[in-house]
């Protein structure tokens, strides 16, 4: 008995970890629920520092995570090119991000809830990046050729699978955004590594996340 108490309050304290709280709430429904929520940017001191904090797991049966959701899949179609968005670049440290899944039929936009890469491959891509957040600013970062990745949909269903190529890279650009990493600063950190290139990206050098 003990046992199952002690387990309801590890699950009671998960749950209630994962609330948003009120000032996010604001954010999510502010204006009209159903256009797109403004795209943060570094130029801005308090939207740079949004950007740089560490996002935490959403409840995806909460009825704002789907507000939230469809309103990043707005922000992103309102972009020219982008092809990914994370929802700390709207103002939510919370583990969101939308991908365009160009290793399918239709290049289809699809949302991801608590996404967590539990593997990458050691083999490497080279190609060009941009974000939809740091104006003017593009160059060369090296990703995993293959990923495997773990996420939650709005049902509360929990799902895997492996992703490689470009799609890979675009994964792997914006879970780096729940983690507070900017391109701008991760090529500062790359300066002493090497790695085999190989050749995935097949967009052209417009593509931006």
């Amino acid at each position: 008995m003990k046992n199952i108490s002690f387990l309801f309050i590890l699950f009671t304290g998960f749950i209630n970890a994962q609330q948003l709280s009120s000032d996010e709430i604001s954010i999510i429904n502010q204006g009209d629920t159903n256009s797109a929520l403004p795209i943060y940017q570094t130029t801005d001191d308090h939207q740079h520092q949004t950007l740089l904090n560490l996002s935490t797991e959403i409840n995806p049966l909460d009825p704002n995570t789907t507000t939230l959701v469809k309103r990043m899949k707005e922000a992103l179609l309102s972009t020219n090119g982008g092809v990914g968005i994370a929802a700390p670049q709207v103002g939510i440290n919370r583990k969101v991000i939308w991908v365009q899944r160009f290793d399918k039929e239709g290049n289809p936009l699809e949302y991801f809830i608590n996404p967590v890469i539990i593997w990458r491959s050691e083999l490497q891509n080279l190609g060009p990046e941009g974000d939809l957040s740091i104006p003017d600013f593009r160059d060369q970062f090296y990703r995993s050729k293959v990923i495997q990745l773990e996420y939650t949909d709005l049902k509360g269903e929990k799902h895997s699978e492996m992703v490689e190529g470009f799609t890979a890279v675009i994964f792997q650009h914006e879970i780096d955004h729940l983690f507070g990493i900017l391109i701008s600063d991760k090529k500062e950190k790359e300066k002493n590594d090497s790695y085999k290139q190989v050749e995935a990206y097949k967009k052209s050098d417009s593509t931006t996340r």
